[in-house]
């Protein structure tokens, strides 16, 4: 009898390439998806203010402050911004986790002057760079870590200021500064710094 279907010897290797063929799509599909941008590029570097932003956590862990400049054993350190706030949810995700010495880290908003003396921090924005000096004045003598990015941050009486090195976020300690306003400041984090002013 005369067989009058030749073509289903070959429907089993058909089958078998149509599936092998299916699970090599999904494979790579499934790679592309689940690789760490290996498809799509670079992961997205931090940007200037999320930089800035841990770092100005990390300070505190590196700063002795008057024991009267808290009201209770376990209230937190309060960070406040003046002036323009380019930071937006950078800081208080920074604050996630981080408890130094017992206290949380807190990020309130920051209004008048009479707002300045409920801060243990308080980062003064390129934005203040015009009132700045008068802006210091003030506060010196305050318990208070004073953190800018002008170029003249320290130079006018603040305690640490950003700077940018070779397109990275740097920064300088005013020694002096921090001394007047009762802060003490640790080594390792003079050790950390570009400049250090005001050395004994």
């Amino acid at each position: 009898m005369t067989n009058n279907r030749p073509e289903m010897k070959h429907a089993p290797t058909t089958r078998l390439v149509t599936q092998a063929w299916t699970a090599w799509v999904i494979l790579f599909y499934s790679l592309m998806l689940c690789a760490p941008c290996g498809f799509c590029g670079e992961p997205r570097a931090a940007s200037e203010y999320q930089i800035k932003a841990v770092r100005l956590m990390n300070f505190a862990k590196y700063v002795d402050w008057p024991s009267q400049t808290f009201p209770e054993t376990n209230s937190p350190i309060v960070v406040g911004v003046i002036g323009e706030n380019k930071f937006g949810d950078d800081l208080k995700d920074a604050t996630v986790g981080r408890c130094y010495g017992g206290r949380k880290i807190e990020v309130r908003e920051v209004g008048d002057e009479k707002d300045w003396d409920k801060c243990q921090i308080l980062f003064v924005s390129a934005s203040e760079e015009k009132r700045q000096s008068e802006l210091l004045k003030s506060l010196k003598a305050r318990p208070i870590l004073t953190v800018g990015e002008s170029d003249t941050f320290t130079r006018d009486g603040g305690v640490i200021s950003f700077t940018k090195k070779d397109g990275k976020v740097r920064f300088e300690i005013d020694l002096n500064s921090a001394r007047e306003a009762g802060l003490g400041i640790s080594s390792k984090l003079l050790s950390l710094a570009d400049t250090v002013r005001g050395k004994p």
